[in-house]
């Protein structure tokens, strides 16, 4: 048991290295194309919101900050990315500010405990359908435009992998069943975009 603990405390230090250069390649792509037509900005929107509020709960619940220290680590990429996102599709305005407001606000909110904890409770059930509506979102926008030159293959590949090893961690480390199907059912969906954005990418190689 012991030598598995340390297995699992392995893969979260890995997890945890690998989520700090998670969405830096779809920031860095972005920058280099200025270009977000095949990004999703409501699926980025999701995702924030589910990422903060597994955040909030696994703080709550004083969870080992090894099993989920890559949350607050991609927020931070993300607040970049939904920024670029925004900027090269000119929807920087009043209604987005007021957006950030209201999160940031409600965020503090959470993690100081001014929320109540039953309420936490009661958000965290929907982060399962948030993560998966963001994802969904995403590879609907791919399928859509049939086309994924802003897509970053490295950053859904890290997801997919990063998500498979939080399954593993977390059954050895809390046990808790609902974040396990969580990342279990998020890394199947971050390969299917992989696998989506793959095939637009090199779909013309094959033609030629």
């Amino acid at each position: 048991m012991a030598l598995l603990q340390q297995f699992a405390d392995l893969l979260s230090v890995i997890t945890i290295s690998l989520c700090f250069i998670l969405k830096i390649p779809q920031i860095l792509n972005l920058i280099s194309l200025k270009s977000a037509n095949e990004i999703s900005i409501k699926g980025l929107v999701a995702e924030l919101i589910s990422y903060t509020l597994m955040t909030s709960y696994n703080f709550a619940n004083n969870y080992s900050l090894l099993s989920y220290l890559e949350y607050p680590i991609i927020i931070v990429q993300q607040y970049i990315l939904i920024f670029l996102v925004l900027k090269y599709s000119h929807k920087i305005n009043l209604w987005s500010f007021s957006c950030a407001i209201i999160y940031f606000t409600l965020s503090r909110c959470l993690l100081l405990g001014t929320i109540p904890k039953s309420v936490l409770d009661n958000l965290v059930p929907i982060c399962m359908p948030l993560s998966t509506t963001s994802k969904i979102c995403q590879l609907q926008t791919i399928l859509e435009t049939k086309n994924a030159e802003s897509i970053s293959l490295l950053t859904w590949f890290l997801s997919c992998f990063t998500n498979l090893t939080r399954v593993f961690t977390i059954l050895v480390e809390s046990a808790d069943v609902y974040l396990a199907g969580y990342f279990l059912i998020s890394s199947i969906l971050s390969l299917s975009i992989m696998a989506s954005a793959f095939y637009y990418k090199y779909r013309p190689l094959k033609q030629e």
